[in-house]
């Protein structure tokens, strides 16, 4: 169970990477959703029920946050329930009971999810090609993926006190560009702060005339779920006929809520969810849930993450990662690689700077030979 604002009075605390013991807390939520999403991957095989393996990665979150930091007690959980998006479809998909779909031969399939420990969160998205382990995937599926991963591995390296968010826009543009893919709009990656999932410091995945942010100069102790999302199309999107059952408690407005079952839903909200993403698949009278959640909405007391989509015939690839800026290195607490050699396109990236910075080193020590290596290279 999570911590309710109110719960702290109207003086809340204060915690930041600064905090002794909140980056182990961070890290080992970091492990978890990793190792949830490795576990998640192998149950995305054909004709698996996406209902069943949502639920498998949500249960399987709760059993691993068993084994951690039980001796203070701290509160843990579900920041961001499993969800599988298939094909066009951009993210949120996490089906209930009732609504059962199921993954096929040759599907690009989108993971993602979020663990927390004491409110401090880690969440990660990955793509993957439903197929025979090892096979080759290419065309429009094969660039996508690429153009993602490779420009939030550029991103990544521009997550460092000084550079800032617009940066990191330019440079996903450009990464997806080569693969000749765009990101989608509507994307941003927030700060995350202790229960809060999206804070107000962003980075935009894509920038125009109708969608831009406020600048911002990244800090040592910012911590951000940094999201990458890539289209093979326009990176126009449109709400689908999916049932939305991802929501998050809007805790800034209250309502007398009239029905008996929409009391008794929300105060089971508050009870389990107070502050983090939570599914609709998660409450056992799925009838009650659906009726507390529509009178609910009505009166904005939550904030929905609808299924959106883009057109019939392109696919979408997301990665996430959380990231942890420190003074002097900046770690990467989610993410697992990707096995590029399975991806087969004449498309590359050929800007010399956005190789240069792929090619960067994340750790300390690798960072310091590269330095030793530059410093020869120029005293010749």
């Amino acid at each position: 169970m999570e911590r309710r604002e109110e719960d702290f009075g109207d003086e809340i605390p204060e915690e930041t990477l600064a905090t002794p013991g909140v980056i182990d807390k961070y890290q080992q939520a970091g492990k978890i959703a990793n190792f949830v999403l490795q576990e998640v991957i192998k149950k995305c095989v054909p004709n698996a029920n996406i209902v069943e393996v949502c639920a498998f990665g949500d249960a399987l979150i709760e059993k691993e946050l068993t084994k951690v930091f039980n001796k203070k007690k701290l509160e843990k959980g579900i920041a961001f329930p499993t969800c599988l998006s298939v094909n066009e479809i951009c993210g949120h998909y996490s089906p209930l009971a009732s609504e059962p779909t199921t993954i096929k031969d040759g599907d690009l399939v989108k993971i993602d999810l979020g663990v927390h420990i004491d409110g401090f969160i880690a969440l990660v998205a990955h793509t993957i090609v439903v197929s025979e382990p090892g096979a080759p995937v290419d065309g429009k599926k094969a660039e996508v993926i690429l153009a993602a991963y490779n420009a939030i591995q550029a991103a990544l390296r521009l997550l460092r006190p000084g550079n800032k968010n617009n940066n990191v826009t330019e440079i996903v543009g450009k990464s997806t560009a080569a693969f000749g893919c765009t990101p989608v709009e509507g994307v941003l990656s927030h700060d995350l702060k202790k229960h809060v999932i999206d804070g107000n410091a962003v980075i935009i995945n894509k920038t125009d005339f109708e969608n831009k942010v406020e600048e911002y100069e990244f800090q040592v102790n910012d911590v951000f779920g940094l999201d990458v999302v890539v289209s093979t199309g326009a990176g126009k999107t449109k709400e689908t006929e999916y049932r939305t059952t991802v929501f998050k408690r809007a805790i800034e407005k209250a309502y007398s809520l009239k029905l008996k079952a929409s009391r008794a839903f929300f105060a089971e909200v508050n009870e389990k969810y107070p502050t983090l993403a939570f599914t609709l698949r998660s409450f056992e009278d799925e009838t009650s849930a659906k009726l507390g959640i529509s009178e609910s909405i009505k009166h904005d007391l939550f904030h929905p993450y609808p299924v959106l989509t883009e057109k019939p015939g392109e696919f979408v690839a997301h990665f996430k990662y959380t990231v942890l800026i420190l003074k002097g290195t900046t770690i990467a607490i989610t993410g697992i690689p990707l096995d590029l050699a399975r991806f087969k396109t004449d498309k590359k990236i050929e800007d010399e700077t956005i190789i240069q910075l792929i090619n960067t080193p994340m750790d300390k020590e690798s960072q310091k030979k590269k330095k030793k290596e530059e410093a020869k290279v120029e005293a010749k």
